[in-house]
């Protein structure tokens, strides 16, 4: 199986969909020798959040000295940034190895007239060997979706469960209240760890409390309130917090510092189990931590910012950033959203802010809203909104309509914004950009 074979297999099970529950998971790993219980872990679980708290989280341990796996959906850029070593892309080679060996499992289950596993279970089996392979100290992973029936939710010995944001997503599958997806969250937590849940609506915070006291586990609320002179910026940020002065973050929002708060009460809990964390490579790892995707700075004249708001929750944290950033600045919105989101919500909480809406369908994914029809649910509310045929003129339009010291604001599905990255000329890493 070469690169390409690789991902054609992984496209050609992607009907497969998404079945919640353990028994497939568990019938691929056993088939596969259990890689996943020759890895301690720190499982993340929320809404919103998880996968900036895992970038923390794990590029702090990687500062650490740790050799540290990162599993995370979904991807912004490229596929294989899926699974990573200590901030390094699985290779293609080692990608194609182990993906044949899960295929070889996964048809074996299929011969004997079990169910295909799902693309996220054979992406999870296969991050689970190659930690394993490169004999990582500590594996950081997060939820595809929920907790509690998640393919993760497999995993032994684990350290920390880190709960992060809760809010209303995916309710099919998790529930249609804020308790019923908070308890499909607390789902992951288990005997002889730490949970270090960050502060929560209160039934949200409730339950998973609950869970921990049933489980048995101490349970640690991590409240960004806490936070003290907090200096706020689009590309670097600080605050103190308990007994650390002036630590800094890369990642802009006001949420971010909740994220980061989190992610230093982890650490912390992470020390309790074994793996300390100087204060030296605390602060360089939260200061190194890249996330992209969420408030990117992709171009400065004029402002064009990426983010990932693609739910109520995170619809809520960028009109909050919105107010907060951009106040009495001209705002042009690229809008893509896929068709099983609560794109109506995300609408009401977003329109009011934008001078010109352009929609556009999010390329290459079957959930994508088509960019008319989201048009036309803008219009309802918003007189300035116009469906653009690809990205490319999503793109030439807003720039031609933005003035220098305007805002470009492209949100909603993560599936395109790899895509506009590309079309800008932004460097990955966030460390370099070049104009277009």
């Amino acid at each position: 199986m070469n690169y390409k074979e690789a991902l054609e297999y992984m496209e050609s099970i992607a009907g497969c969909g998404i079945q919640p529950g353990l028994d497939s998971i568990r019938e691929l790993c056993r088939r596969l020798g259990d890689p996943q219980k020759e890895t301690k872990w720190v499982h993340i679980a929320g809404t919103n959040g998880k996968g900036s708290v895992l970038a923390y989280v794990s590029t702090v341990l990687s500062c650490a000295g740790y050799r540290v796996g990162r599993y995370l959906s979904p991807t912004i850029r490229e596929y294989r940034e899926r699974i990573q070593v200590n901030g390094k892309k699985i290779s293609q080679r080692a990608l194609c190895e182990h993906l044949e060996a899960v295929k070889e499992a996964c048809d074996a289950m299929t011969a004997e007239g079990l169910a295909q596993p799902t693309p996220f279970e054979v992406e999870t089996a296969l991050a689970f060997l190659y930690f394993r392979e490169k004999k990582c100290d500590i594996g950081v992973l997060e939820t595809g979706m929920g907790g509690l029936l998640d393919a993760t939710n497999l995993i032994e010995g684990t350290l920390v469960e880190a709960i992060a944001s809760i809010g209303m997503d995916h309710m099919k599958f998790l529930g249609g209240t804020l308790q019923e997806i908070a308890a499909q969250k607390a789902g992951i937590i288990k005997p002889g760890s730490i949970v270090v849940c960050m502060r929560q609506k209160p039934e949200a915070e409730e339950v998973v409390r609950e869970k921990a006291r049933e489980t048995g586990v101490a349970f640690w609320i991590s409240d960004s309130a806490g936070a003290q002179r907090i200096k706020y910026g689009l590309e670097r940020q600080c605050f103190d917090y308990g007994e650390y002065r002036r630590l800094e973050i890369s990642l802009a929002g006001k949420f971010q510092i909740a994220n980061a708060v989190l992610a230093v009460d982890v650490c912390r809990a992470l020390g309790e189990k074994g793996f300390p964390v100087s204060e030296k490579a605390l602060r360089q790892g939260l200061k190194e931590t890249v996330w992209e995707g969420r408030l990117t700075v992709l171009k400065k004249r004029p402002l064009l910012i990426a983010d990932g708001a693609h739910n109520e929750d995170a619809a809520e944290k960028l009109a909050e950033s919105i107010e907060f950033y951009f106040t009495n600045r001209r705002i042009l919105y690229i809008m893509g959203v896929l068709r099983d989101k609560d794109y109506g919500r995300i609408i009401e909480l977003t329109h009011r802010y934008a001078d010109q809406i352009i929609t556009v369908t999010p390329p290459d994914n079957p959930r994508a809203l088509p960019a008319l029809e989201l048009a036309k649910e803008i219009a309802k509310v918003h007189p300035s909104v116009t469906a653009a045929a690809s990205l490319e003129e999503a793109l030439e339009m807003a720039q031609l309509l933005a003035g220098e010291d305007d805002v470009i604001l492209a949100f909603g599905s993560l599936s395109y914004l790899g895509r506009l990255m590309d079309l800008v000329g932004y460097e990955p890493g966030g460390r370099k950009k070049r104009e277009k």
